[in-house]
């Protein structure tokens, strides 16, 4: 390296369009409003980070920022074109644009236009002599498109000469010493399934094949404007916490949420499963020539990129009954086994003895505890997919012959070691809030700042939270490390 490397790594911004505020429904998807935009906070967070690096120096330095995946979110984007120039689909009017190329164009075009700031700031640092470095996550896989791509550079407007300075990278990119990743190639239910070749056929158009958790978060999520998409618990909650959720908020707001989530969780199923088998769109041809890219823009070769895929969780989607257990549809299932079971013993009964319908009730009741122990007794593998790259994470630092991992995709903040290799993750500066009216925030706006060591070609890693117009460390905080060890697997326990 010329010049000292200082990289500055963040992931999970979920930049999206601006919802238009409703009167009638002021709190509906209330995160998303333009009040609470990220933009300036993260425009000062990038001008005070680069004035310190080049302050901390005693002669020019490099700057590189990585912005490792999920920085824009297209599966939230709901925006229509007044006079759209090619077919749009019912289920597209009702929950957002399909994944093609000229329709994740506008989608592109409706978050940057709500994103001026954003952008602007982005310009700067590179004018300032920064590069900028994209990876593809889950949430923003849309980015594949060449010509999504070119929107971005568009938009930053920037001179011929800094073109270099802006890269879009696949799922991986290696930053001299450190493998950065957005992570979600570990989860089964949000991986790409073929990062390699993302795209399948259906209806004859060209789709990006997007990952179960976002085909539910796009056709589901999309209509509970009530929960916050980044926030776990505010729709996984106990029976309870949910009878009163809905007497305050969902009862005149959307009372039909049952409706809502069956059908859309139908749809999930019915997506993910036809997209999911298909096979993908592979030129033979340029294949090789396309993996070789690959490496090549994430300072690393294909025969790298072909390894690290190798390690990749299986997908979910090829065990359907997974797909059905968490979108809870193995529930609804049963609940109307059930009442089968019921109404058919009642005309058994009946026949035998004549008995008023009301008779279901009790009968009903003697078989409910089947579904209150079936419900209990179901536990997500959500975690477990976490937990699982952790166990891969040596052999991935082996692989690209480093000395550290970096991840995003969980939005928790981590800084640890697993089998001697560091790893850690920035957390997320998504619109996170514990309740509808966006005045309990959930976590911190994390970043990791890579920065060389004096006298020496080795860099140190440290966990920063942005607190604006300030920033504290977080790797010495014990949650930090125990949050993310609870997810490894105890001795002598399975890592599955």
């Amino acid at each position: 390296m010329s010049n000292p490397l200082h990289t500055f790594v963040v992931s999970d911004l979920h930049l999206t369009e601006a919802e238009p505020v409703d009167p009638k429904r002021p709190l509906w998807k209330r995160y998303k409003h333009a009040d609470l935009s990220i933009d300036r906070t993260f425009a000062r967070w990038l001008e005070r980070i680069r004035q310190d690096a080049v302050a901390s120096a005693t002669g020019p330095v490099d700057l590189e920022l990585v912005l490792a995946g999920d920085i824009f979110d297209f599966d939230s984007v709901m925006a229509m074109p007044d006079d759209p120039p090619w077919p749009v689909h019912w289920l597209e009017r009702r929950r957002g644009l399909d994944p093609e190329q000229d329709k994740s164009r506008f989608k592109m075009e409706v978050i940057l236009r709500d994103h001026p700031e954003w952008i602007a700031a982005l310009r700067r640092f590179v004018l300032e002599g920064g590069r900028v470095v994209f990876l593809i996550g889950n949430h923003d896989i849309e980015l594949y498109w060449p010509a999504v791509q070119r929107q971005v550079r568009a938009a930053l407007d920037l001179p011929e000469a800094h073109d270099a300075a802006v890269r879009f990278c696949e799922w991986f990119y290696v930053s001299h010493d450190t493998l950065i990743e957005h992570g979600n190639q570990y989860d089964a239910y949000c991986m790409c399934i073929d990062p390699l070749s993302p795209c399948v056929e259906r209806r004859g158009r060209t789709v990006v094949r997007l990952p179960f958790g976002n085909v539910a978060g796009k056709l589901m999520l999309n209509g509970m404007g009530l929960f916050n998409p980044h926030v776990e618990s505010s729709f996984v909650m106990t029976f309870r916490e949910y009878l009163g959720f809905f007497y305050k908020y969902l009862i005149r707001i959307q009372p039909l949420l049952a409706w809502t989530w069956l059908w859309g969780a139908a749809a999930t199923l019915v997506r993910s499963l036809s997209e999911g088998l298909r096979p993908a769109l592979r030129d033979p041809l340029t294949f090789v020539e396309r993996v070789d890219a690959i490496g090549e823009r994430a300072n690393s070769s294909g025969t790298v990129a072909l390894a690290l895929q190798q390690l990749h969780a299986h997908p979910a989607i090829f065990s359907p009954f997974k797909i059905l257990r968490e979108l809870w549809l193995d529930r609804a299932l049963l609940l109307i086994g059930l009442l089968y079971v019921t109404f058919q013993a009642v005309l058994v009964v009946n026949a035998i003895v004549p008995i008023p319908l009301l008779w279901a009730f009790p009968i009903w009741v003697l078989l409910s505890p089947v579904l209150i122990f079936y419900g209990k007794s179901v536990q997500s593998d959500v975690y477990a997919m976490q937990k699982a790259a952790f166990v891969k994470i040596p052999t991935a630092a082996k692989i690209a012959g480093v000395t550290r991992v970096i991840h995003g995709h969980t939005h928790r903040e981590v800084h640890t070691t697993v089998e001697g290799i560091e790893h850690l993750n920035g957390g997320t500066w998504s619109p996170a809030y514990a309740d509808p009216e966006c005045t309990q925030s959930v976590g911190r706006k994390g970043f990791i700042w890579l920065a060389p060591v004096a006298g020496c070609e080795r860099r140190e890693a440290t966990l920063y939270a942005w607190t604006d117009p300030d920033y504290t460390t977080l790797s010495g905080d014990e949650s930090v490390r125990e949050a993310r060890w609870s997810l490894l697997p105890r001795p002598g326990a399975s890592a599955s």
